[in-house]
């Protein structure tokens, strides 16, 4: 489901995130494939120093699907990015690729928080937002940061996933699964 980056998949992500459903909402513009490679090269070589963490996202049988990322990592807390290809939206794989991004990042790197921007007119990760249960809106708790994510152009809503809040979630689910399967 999820894997290290490589390389070699860029030209399959690139035709992915090129769709223009896709496209706008990208942290990664890249407007060729190889454009792409050397971004991606970037990002690896920023997760070695510890700016970014990234992992491919496959599907149930290997293929890649799309990616997801934490930028601008400060102080145990960072920004999630999530992108999945068209053809691939809508059958479950975000909400599994954020349980076991977010899993790894609380879990083994000791993340105490993670921040999503959503911009204001993409209604669709709004919503695929609202179906998790660990993210929570964070305009009126952070103040600050939602005006420092908003002094571009584009406006974003700001949401966080709270370590404490995200174990909760999942420690429950997986007793409730546990007691399912007695």
């Amino acid at each position: 489901m999820l894997k290290k980056r490589e390389l070699v998949e860029c030209n399959e992500l690139y035709e992915l995130l090129s769709h223009p459903t896709v496209f706008p909402y990208v942290r990664q513009k890249a407007t060729s494939a190889d454009e792409y490679w050397f971004m991606t090269k970037q990002l690896m070589e920023e997760e070695a120093v510890g700016t970014a963490i990234s992992r491919t996202i496959t599907d149930d049988w290997g293929q890649v699907i799309g990616t997801i990322s934490l930028f601008d990592i400060e102080d145990g807390a960072g920004f999630l990015g999530t992108w999945i290809g068209l053809p691939f939206q809508g059958m479950g794989y975000n909400q599994k690729a954020k349980h076991d991004f977010l899993s790894e990042l609380f879990f083994e790197l000791d993340f105490q928080t993670v921040f999503l921007r959503i911009r204001e007119e993409n209604v669709k990760s709004q919503k695929a937002a609202a179906k998790l249960p660990y993210v929570v809106e964070a305009n009126d708790t952070h103040p600050t940061l939602l005006e420092q994510i908003n002094a571009g152009d584009k406006k974003f809503k700001l949401y966080q996933i709270p370590r404490d809040l995200f174990y909760l979630v999942t420690a429950n689910a997986d007793a409730d699964a546990a007691h399912e399967a007695m």
